[in-house]
């Protein structure tokens, strides 16, 4: 697949929380239409330049811009789809309810909105249980709505923080499957993980530590440039020269 213009830009991105350097010009170019992986371990960066990418945090210094428009733009947020790492759902709600309501968060009419939830709902193999209240799922179930309910509006640019976490192996490979089919209709999909079976699948990977963006490139260039086989051992040997 040939490189689109890109759907997302990141430039010299710096971000406090207090004493916190948590983003330390931070760069990133993401074409359209590519799955384009953040590895890193908990506290590396990834979720706070995500929340910059979907306008929840101002960058201090830096720009950010996602499909042709400066961050933070409230206008383009209806063709951007978030899943955080913690599901943020209406735990008194059923599952339909949750992915309809975001549906009606990002524009859809009532039609629309239903025909978006019932795809959404068969994507994350939980059809069955549209009915059924939130508060009574386990946490994998509602990590599976969350990801309902950022796909319902098939947004151009999907941010995905953490997507796979208490997600059964088999729905793992499935939802994997349908992110490369997206990706190939030309979504973009950003996804932060620090599993590395995952980030394999990603086309492009940027490998984050404290802040900064220690390598980019797909995962056979990393362990290239790392001089190693596996891409756990090239993170490793890339963090220990990035520190």
């Amino acid at each position: 697949m040939n490189p689109g213009p890109a759907a997302v830009s990141v430039e010299a991105v710096v971000k406090h929380f207090g004493p916190i350097r948590a983003l330390d010009g931070v760069s990133l170019t993401v074409p359209t239409g590519q799955i384009y992986g953040l590895l890193g371990p908990n506290g590396a960066g990834k979720t706070t330049l995500i929340r910059s990418l979907v306008g929840l945090i101002a960058a201090e210094t830096g720009t950010v811009t996602v499909l042709g428009r400066r961050m933070p733009d409230r206008e383009i947020l209806a063709a951007v789809g978030y899943m955080p790492q913690s599901p943020a759902l209406y735990a008194d709600l059923s599952v339909e309810e949750n992915v309809r309501f975001f549906a009606s968060v990002h524009g859809l009419d009532r039609e629309a909105g239903a025909r978006g939830a019932t795809e959404a709902l068969e994507l994350v193999d939980l059809a069955a249980r549209r009915h059924s209240v939130v508060a009574t799922l386990s946490g994998g179930m509602r990590q599976r709505v969350s990801l309902a309910c950022a796909v319902v509006h098939r947004p151009r640019l999907l941010l995905l923080d953490e997507p796979t976490v208490g997600v059964d192996p088999q729905l793992r490979a499935e939802l994997w499957e349908r992110f490369a089919r997206m990706s190939g209709e030309g979504t973009t999909i950003i996804v932060s993980s620090h599993v590395m079976d995952e980030a394999e699948r990603c086309q492009r990977l940027g490998l984050v530590r404290f802040g900064r963006m220690l390598a980019e490139g797909s995962a056979a260039d990393l362990r290239r440039r790392a001089g190693v086989e596996r891409l756990e051992d090239a993170f490793l040997a890339l963090s220990a020269g990035g520190s």
